[in-house]
């Protein structure tokens, strides 16, 4: 007997409360799926595909405006629709927790870390006092908070993103539930702290029988935890399959696209594959199938009448005219977007249909349509046409004076206690951080969550004042500069925050947010003439742009972010985490967006991730950063191909593989030491399992394996 059983659930947006003028929208229109007992099923699909509205509605969590029209949610064999709200209120938690997919919009700001988790421990475990306490520390250790017992006593400002996200899932483990909703519970999470967290679901899930219910959008997630795959588009299920079935050979076209878009070191430099088009809008009515407009393999057919569902193996299903869709011959490596990988029988029943074709020098020229009534659709407007200043003459990265040199940066954060707040000690966010980045050039920073890397971006940009060393952006020293000083230098420096929902006004259109920059930092340009190109290229339509910030989802909303800081044309971008909400296919335009902009513009790129393949794909040079350092710095191939350091190879070790068998997962021995009480000699010694006595005296200095790669490391100078 399935724990949780959904039947034909669908959920609905009445009429009048956000498409006003049309039928009621369908965010979920007919999902059904199983999940047994200690078992993991994973939503798969875009950002809009109704993943996190499936995830509401099973909780009866839904919006005010929305509601659900039909279907059952049979939980322990109870119809979870059915049941008064003092009954779901027992559900909730005890019975099952979710883990939302923004910890900022979920985290009470006026409230500390250990009482908000004591409110779940009081309610179904009935703990309090120092028993409560304690069980927080344990929660908050279990999920890789550094210092528990100082950190329950903070409030959630004072934590990074990465920080934040894993104490939605202490307290979501708080109440020991049987099943446990994952909404990205990784998204904001480094790759060691990804497989710390991951090994703390996956043993729970074991040893108590628990099941969980995981939406992502990293395919390295779903292949480690996974036992069967769901893929859902506009609302509907198109692909299930069991993890190594799914992995080995997707079936739908949509499916196939999404492992295509995935990045690739091979495609450096060069374009990867997309998805033409986006999500349709929960509004539209389907006359056939929903992915039909997006589809290189589309017949006539398809638009015709739904796609009936298609056994392709034992458990594995696939809804899709065409029947069989042949799967992708090499996974996650070298596959396109084309139809070159499907079978002879399956290309001869694609006479007439439309093509997509991706290389790396020519944009996608997409065919909509079959036969002669194909329609040509024009490739996006290049970025002279939005209105940025083509640099036709950039130098090159090697012989261009650097746009940012930064030296020995300090930013420290003075603890204060007692009546008077006197200063008792200091946290040594980013303690002597040097580096320097040449126009058309992406230096990456990588480093665990905590250890500063999103400090020296503010830093950088003077959203916080550094304590010591120096910013000079394209010569000019940012440090000594008053604010009415900095305001004219803001258009030339812009940032992509990690969390889109915290940097948007939710009073404000997205049209009004996209504006508001180019108004107040190029008040001669007619910012309204660009608006909707902007939306376009970023992946959105240009009809969103009266629209307001809760009405995205959360990889939508990190667009926007993304457009407006695009907006004032700036020479120097820092990126912090700015496709850590995006699905792959979204992910993959945002490069290509990326990419296009630094060839054309010669735009330097600061990009702060823990996505390694993110980084293999764009980076030119890595920094990596451990405790307020970088205790590793070269160029991609000599640090990602040869890392010296035993952090950054541990980074790489942790890195989840799409057969979620390649390796084993390493994880760090104990948890990162606070900055407010760094160990001494190597920051990294207490974890190292290279460590010597030696390391345990003085921090390392720099030793030079090439000349451009350079490691911190003991056992390297020797």
């Amino acid at each position: 007997m399935s724990l949780l059983a959904v039947r034909d659930l669908v959920i609905e947006i009445p009429q009048g409360e956000v498409f006003r003028g049309v039928d009621a929208a369908r965010p979920v229109d007919g999902i059904s799926f199983d999940i047994a007992a200690g078992e993991c099923f994973s939503l798969l699909g875009e950002s809009g595909c109704g993943k996190s509205m499936t995830a509401l509605g099973l909780l009866r969590l839904l919006p005010e405006a929305a509601r659900v029209a039909g279907g059952e949610v049979l939980f322990e064999g109870r119809d979870l629709l059915r049941l008064t709200e003092g009954e779901m209120r027992s559900v909730r938690g005890g019975g099952i927790g979710m883990v939302f997919q923004e910890p900022a919009t979920s985290l009470n700001p006026v409230l500390r870390i250990g009482r908000q988790i004591g409110e779940a421990l009081a309610l179904h475990e009935g703990l309090s006092g120092t028993a409560a306490r304690a069980r927080v520390v344990e929660l908050l250790t279990q999920v890789g908070i550094p210092d528990p017992a100082r950190r329950l006593d903070e409030f959630p400002f004072q934590m990074s993103g990465g920080m934040k996200q894993r104490v939605m899932i202490a307290m979501a483990l708080a109440g020991r539930p049987r099943l446990l909703i994952a909404d990205e519970p990784t998204t904001a999470l480094d790759v060691t702290i990804q497989a710390q967290v991951l090994e703390v679901l996956d043993e729970l899930r074991r040893r108590h029988g628990m099941a969980l219910l995981l939406i992502s959008h990293d395919l390295g997630v779903v292949a480690k935890m996974a036992d069967r795959v769901g893929v859902m588009y506009a609302g509907q299920l198109v692909e299930t399959a069991p993890r190594a079935e799914f992995f080995t050979a997707p079936a739908h076209p949509y499916s196939q696209r999404l492992f295509a878009a995935l990045p690739d070191p091979t495609r450096r430099g060069g374009r990867l594959a997309t998805i033409p088009g986006s999500v349709p809008a929960a509004h539209v009515r389907h006359v056939g199938c929903r992915f039909a407009e997006r589809c290189d393999e589309v017949i006539p057919a398809c638009r015709a009448q739904p796609p009936a569902w298609h056994e392709v193996a034992a458990g594995h299903a696939v809804r899709c005219i065409l029947g069989q869709a042949v799967a992708v011959q090499k996974v996650g490596a070298g596959a396109t977007a084309t139809s070159e990988a499907a079978s002879p029988d399956f290309q001869s029943r694609l006479t007439g249909a439309s093509r997509l074709s991706v290389s790396s020098d020519t944009r996608p020229e997409l065919k909509v349509g079959a036969g002669d009534t194909a329609v040509d659709v024009p490739a996006p407007v290049s970025f002279a046409d939005l209105g940025f200043p083509l640099r036709r003459q950039v130098m090159a990265a090697a012989a261009a004076a650097p746009v940012l040199r930064v030296s020995d940066l300090r930013v420290h954060f003075p603890i204060r206690r007692g009546i008077l707040q006197r200063t008792v000690g200091l946290v040594r966010a980013v303690d002597g951080v040097s580096l320097q980045l040449q126009p058309g050039r992406t230096l990456a920073l990588v480093g665990e969550s905590g250890c500063g890397k999103t400090t020296v971006g503010k830093a950088i940009l003077q959203l916080i004042a550094p304590t010591a060393g120096h910013v000079e952006l394209a010569g000019t020293e940012l440090t000594t500069l008053s604010p009415a000083q900095l305001r004219p230098l803001r258009a030339k420096m812009q940032m992509v925050f990690q969390d889109p929902y915290a940097s948007l006004n939710p009073r404000l259109t997205t049209g009004e947010i996209i504006s508001e920059g180019i108004q107040a930092l190029r008040p001669g340009e007619a910012g309204a003439a660009r608006l909707g190109e902007l939306l376009e290229q970023v992946g959105l339509r240009a009809e969103m742009a009266g629209r307001y910030p809760h009405e995205f989802s959360g990889g939508q909303r990190q667009r926007i972010a993304i457009a407006r800081a695009l907006a004032v044309q700036p020479e120097l971008l820092v990126c912090d985490e700015p496709t850590s909400a995006l699905d792959v296919s979204v992910q993959a335009q945002i490069l290509n967006l990326l990419a296009d902009l630094q060839r054309e513009l010669g735009l330097a790129y600061l990009f702060i991730t823990h996505n390694l393949g993110v980084v293999d794909y764009l980076a030119h040079e890595v920094a990596v950063m451990y405790l307020g350092r970088i205790v590793e710095r070269g160029s991609t191939d000599e640090v990602l191909r040869a890392p010296r350091h035993p952090y950054t190879q541990a980074l790489l070790a942790a890195v989840p593989t799409l057969d979620g068998r390649g390796k084993e997962i390493v994880r760090l021995p104990g948890d990162m030491p606070s900055p407010a009480n760094p160990p001494t000699g190597c920051h990294f010694h207490p974890r190292c399992p290279l460590a010597e006595d030696a390391c345990r005296v003085s921090y390392p200095s720099e030793t030079k394996v090439s000349a451009t790669h350079d490691v911190h490391c003991l056992k390297m100078a020797g």
